[in-house]
C-alpha cells in the first residue's frame, strides 16, 4: 500500500502532464503578452498620442486602442479561467475516470478513494494557485502601469475579479465544483457540463451583489456635485435633501474584493466537504 500511495502523485502527473503544459503554456503566453504591450506597445502608443497634440488633423486618434483593448481582453481571459478548471475537473480529471472505471480499479489496487480523490486534487489545486498568482501579478502591473491608456474602471467585473487574489479562489472554486459535478453525475460530458454552467451561475450572482458585499457611501447635495476620482457610483437619485449618490470609493476595492475571495473560498470548502462525502456514499 505505502508503495501505491507514493506512486500516486506521480500517476496523476502523468496522466494529466499535457493539460499542465497546456496550463503552464497559457500563463506563460499572456504574461509574455503583457510585457510586450507594457515594454513595447505603450511606447509606440504614447508617441502617437503625442503627435497627435501637435497636429491639426491627426490619423493616430484611436492609437491608444492598440493598448487598451488587448489589455482587456488578457483581463477576461485571466478572470475567465475557472470555466476552463471546471471543465478540466469535470470532464478528464475525474469524470472520464469514473466512467471509464479506473477509478474503481485503482481503489482496487491499496489506495483508498478518498486518498485517490486527495491525489487527484493536490496537483491541480497547486498548478491553478501557482498559476493564478503569477497572472494576478502580472495583470495588476499591467493594468496599472500606463492608467491614462486604460478605459476600464476598477469596478468592471473582468478587471475586479483579474487584479487580486479572487482570481485564484474562483480557480480552486472551480475545480471544486468540476468535482462534485462528476462524482454526482459520472459522465464525462454531462460533468464537464454542469460544472461550467454552475461556475458561471455563481460568478454571475456574486457579480450582480457585489456592490452590497461593503457598505457603500452616499453623497446628497442640492447642487450638482461630483464624486471623487475613480467612484464606483451604485445608484443615484432624488430626495428631500436634494440629489443623492450611493457610490464605493476607490479605496473600497480590498474590502470588496477579499469580501467575495471569502465568500468563494468558504462554498469551496463546502463543495469540496460534499465531493468527499459523496465518494464515501458512493465507494462504500
Amino acid at each position: 500500500m505505502s508503495a501505491a500511495l507514493q506512486g500516486l502523485p506521480r500517476t496523476v502527473l502523468r496522466l494529466h502532464r499535457t493539460a499542465l503544459l497546456v496550463w503552464t503554456a497559457a500563463v506563460a503566453a499572456l504574461t509574455g503578452w503583457l510585457l510586450w504591450l507594457n515594454e513595447v506597445t505603450a511606447g509606440s502608443v504614447l508617441a502617437s498620442l503625442a503627435r497627435c497634440r501637435h497636429a491639426d488633423m491627426c490619423r493616430d486618434v484611436f492609437a491608444g486602442l492598440g493598448y487598451s483593448e488587448p489589455t482587456a481582453w488578457i483581463g477576461t481571459l485571466v478572470c475567465y479561467s475557472f470555466l476552463a478548471v471546471a471543465a478540466f475537473a469535470g470532464g478528464a480529471l475525474i469524470g472520464r475516470e469514473l466512467e471509464s472505471g479506473t477509478a474503481r480499479l485503482a481503489w482496487t489496487q491499496g489506495v483508498t478513494p478518498i486518498r485517490w480523490l486527495t491525489a487527484k486534487l493536490a496537483l491541480p489545486a497547486l498548478a491553478v494557485t501557482a498559476g493564478g498568482t503569477v497572472l494576478v501579478l502580472m495583470y495588476r502591473w499591467g493594468w496599472g502601469a500606463h492608467r491614462s491608456l486604460m478605459g476600464d474602471h476598477w469596478s468592471t467585473g473582468d478587471v475586479f475579479v483579474a487584479r487580486g487574489p479572487l482570481t485564484v479562489a474562483y480557480g480552486l472554486c472551480a475545480l471544486a465544483v468540476g468535482t462534485l459535478a462528476a462524482l454526482l453525475l459520472r459522465r464525462t460530458l454531462a460533468a464537464l457540463g454542469s460544472a461550467v454552467a454552475a461556475m458561471w451561475l455563481v460568478n454571475l450572482l456574486l457579480t450582480q451583489y457585489r456592490a452590497d458585499l461593503w457598505p457603500a457611501l452616499t453623497r446628497t447635495s442640492r447642487k450638482p456635485f461630483t464624486l471623487p476620482a475613480g467612484a464606483w457610483q451604485v445608484r443615484e437619485g432624488r430626495n428631500a435633501g436634494g440629489d443623492f449618490a450611493v457610490y464605493h470609493p476607490a479605496s473600497h476595492f480590498w474590502p470588496l474584493h477579499l469580501v467575495e475571495t471569502g465568500v468563494v473560498l468558504a462554498l469551496t470548502t463546502l463543495v469540496t466537504t460534499a465531493a468527499f462525502l459523496v465518494l464515501r456514499r458512493r465507494a462504500a
